[in-house]
């Protein structure tokens, strides 16, 4: 498969990436968590599409030098999610500039968040199912 291919593809995951984005924070407004947490293991199953999709087109060895991991701390869920929506916007427009290391790095980072999220909806299950 060429790198052309990859381009469209990771562009597609991208915006992807933001409806379902568009549906969590949507979902969280109206607290459907289930819907919420759907929506956001789509965003990060996109995210890691996507990030598979760079390995693909990126030189062997420069993702490797970008060590990114920030810890969100005291953030509302609100907050990191349009965070992570700002990442994949800042990231599609790095790669239709050409600048896939920074493309990359904004999806690497936006993953990260969603981790913490689904970290944060993982708590509060395990804390659900403890008190019944």
């Amino acid at each position: 498969m060429g790198k052309m291919v990859h381009t469209d593809k990771i562009l597609g995951v991208l915006e992807s990436a933001i409806r379902y984005l568009v549906n969590s924070i949507t979902s969280l407004k109206s607290m459907n968590a289930e819907a919420f947490s759907n929506s956001v293991w789509r965003v990060a199953a996109e995210l890691e599409y996507a990030l598979f999709l760079f390995s693909l087109t990126i030189e062997n060895g420069q993702e490797a030098l970008l060590k990114l991991n920030p810890e969100p701390r005291n953030l509302q869920l609100d907050k990191i999610l349009l965070g992570v929506k700002d990442l994949i916007r800042g990231a599609q427009e790095y790669f239709k500039n050409g600048d896939l290391l920074n493309a990359f790095r904004n999806v690497r980072l936006a993953r990260h968040y969603i981790f913490y999220v689904q970290n944060i909806l993982a708590k509060r299950g395990r804390k659900g199912t403890e008190e019944r």
